[in-house]
C-alpha cells in the first residue's frame, strides 16, 4: 500500500505495483490476491488524491512547471474530448503512459472528487486484478513473462480497452439514432 501511495503521488516506481502484486499473489489464494489488489488500489487512490489536490491548489502554473507544454495541451484536448474516460484509461495502462499528468490536470480542471475517484478505481481494478488473477492462475511464469514482455502486454490491454470503448460508443450512437428515428416517426403520425 505504501509503495502504491508513493508511486501514485510524486515518487515513481514504474511497474512496481504490478510486479509486487504478481510476486505476492503467486501460489496464493484468491482471497489473499484480492487483499493485495485492494490494498494497492487504496494506496493508489491516496497517492492520486495528493497529486489531485496539489493540482487544485497549484493550478495551471504547477502543471506547466512539471510537464512540457505540448503534453499539457494534449492532456487538455483528451479531457475535452473524452472526459473522465481519459483518466480511467490512463489509470489502467502501464508506463510509459503518462498517468500523473492526467491526475494533475484533473485537479487543475477541478473535476469532482467522487467522479475522479471512481475513474481511477475502475482503471486500477482492471489493471491490478488482471495481474493478480494471472499470478494466481499461472504462477511464476507470469512474472517472467511480465519482465520480458511488459510493453506488449500493456499495448495489448490498451488495444483491448480501446476496442471495448469503440464498441460502447458505436452501440450508444446506434441507440441514439434509433430513438431519434422512433421519435420522428411518432411525430409524423
Amino acid at each position: 500500500m505504501l509503495v502504491a501511495v508513493a508511486d501514485s503521488s510524486f515518487i515513481s516506481f514504474p511497474e512496481g505495483n504490478d510486479f509486487l502484486i504478481v510476486a505476492l499473489s503467486i501460489n496464493e489464494t484468491w482471497g489473499r490476491m484480492a487483499y493485495y489488489v485492494v490494498m494497492t488500489i487504496i494506496g493508489s487512490i491516496c497517492g492520486c488524491l495528493l497529486v489531485y489536490f496539489a493540482g487544485r491548489k497549484g493550478g495551471a502554473p504547477l502543471l506547466q512547471r512539471k510537464f512540457p507544454r505540448k503534453e499539457v495541451a494534449q492532456a487538455e484536448r483528451l479531457y475535452e474530448k473524452y472526459g473522465l474516460l481519459t483518466l480511467a484509461i490512463s489509470s489502467l495502462l502501464p508506463p510509459p503512459c503518462p498517468f500523473k499528468i492526467f491526475v494533475l490536470t484533473a485537479g487543475v480542471f477541478r473535476l469532482k472528487v467522487p467522479k475522479f475517484v471512481v475513474a481511477v478505481v475502475v482503471g486500477r481494478i482492471v489493471r491490478y486484478a488482471t495481474w493478480g488473477t494471472l499470478a494466481v492462475l499461472y504462477g511464476n511464469s507470469v512474472r517472467f513473462y511480465m519482465q520480458d514482455h511488459l510493453l506488449w502486454v500493456g499495448t495489448g490491454l490498451f488495444a483491448f480497452f480501446l476496442l471495448l470503448f469503440a464498441t460502447v460508443i458505436y452501440l450508444y450512437w446506434r441507440r441514439v439514432r434509433l430513438v431519434r428515428r422512433e421519435a420522428e416517426s411518432a411525430q409524423t403520425k
